[in-house]
This record gives C-alpha cells, structure tokens and sequence, in this order.
C-alpha cells in the first residue's frame, strides 16, 4: 500500500516574489513591501506585504504582519519564547502551513490548509468579509481624506 503526500510547489517568479530577506539576516521596523516577500532569515515588527509572503524553513516572523495576498509558512511564525499574543498574521488570501510549519502566534486567514505535520501551537481563525476591519488608524486616516469640506 503506498501513501499519497500531499506536495506545494512554489514559483516566486512567477508569483511576483520580488523582495527577500535573505538567510543570516535580521530585519526590524515598520516596513512594507510591494510584490511579495521571500523570508529565509529573521523579519519583526509591523509589517505589510503586498502580495505572497513565503516564510522558508529555518525563517522566522513575529509582530504585526498583515498580508494582501496568500500566506505560506515552512518556518516560524511568533518568535520562540514570546508569548502568543506578541505576534499576529492577518492573511486577507489562503494560508497554507507545511510540515515543516510551526506557528506560536495568532493565525487568521480567509482560507487555511494545513499539511500533515503541521504544528499549530497558537490560536487560529478563518475570516469572512466582515472580519476584514482595518485597523483603526488606517480607518481614522482614510475617514479624513474622504470627507467633505464644511463651510
């Protein structure tokens, strides 16, 4: 009897991966990056990825991570140590987490797959389109370019 496994092919040239953080590096702040982003050393902070955000074994993410595209975690999310609440990742695409995946932060995606092996040590939760709330000084900052003038 033979097992299926499951396999997820990346192409980030074909998903418009453009940026990196290379492995051995450690990159910190309040950061945003257009076209997607390969992880394979060390990201923390608030952080806003425009596209693909692939987190690449041996690579870890924690902060604020909000990304606009699907979400592909072979590495870390939450830094080892921290507590669960010091990391969150809002996916607004699928999030797929491989058996080489460990998350120790909050999870919330609109899609979620998990591969055998898998390790989910932090909460989860799917969204739907309400859920997708921005965060309020996005709102705030938006509410002022779009109102009217008063006399």
């Amino acid at each position: 009897m033979t097992v299926e496994q499951d396999v997820l092919t990346l192409d980030p040239i074909a998903m418009n991966v453009v940026n990196r953080v290379a492995a051995g590096s450690d990159l910190r702040g309040d950061l945003a990056f257009d076209g997607g982003l390969l992880v394979q050393g060390s990201l923390s902070g608030t952080v806003h990825v425009h596209g693909s955000l692939i987190v690449w074994a041996g690579a870890t993410v924690s902060g604020r991570l909000r990304v606009a595209g699907d979400f592909y975690l072979f590495g870390r999310l939450g830094a080892p140590g921290e507590p669960v609440s010091s990391t969150t990742l809002e996916c607004l695409g699928q999030a797929y987490v491989a058996s080489s995946g460990v998350s120790t932060g909050t999870l919330l995606a609109r899609r979620l797959q998990l591969y055998e092996g898998a390790d989910l040590q932090g909460p989860f939760k799917t969204l739907r389109g309400a859920d997708n709330i921005p965060v309020l000084h996005e709102a705030v900052g938006q509410a002022a370019e779009v109102s009217p003038e008063r006399p």
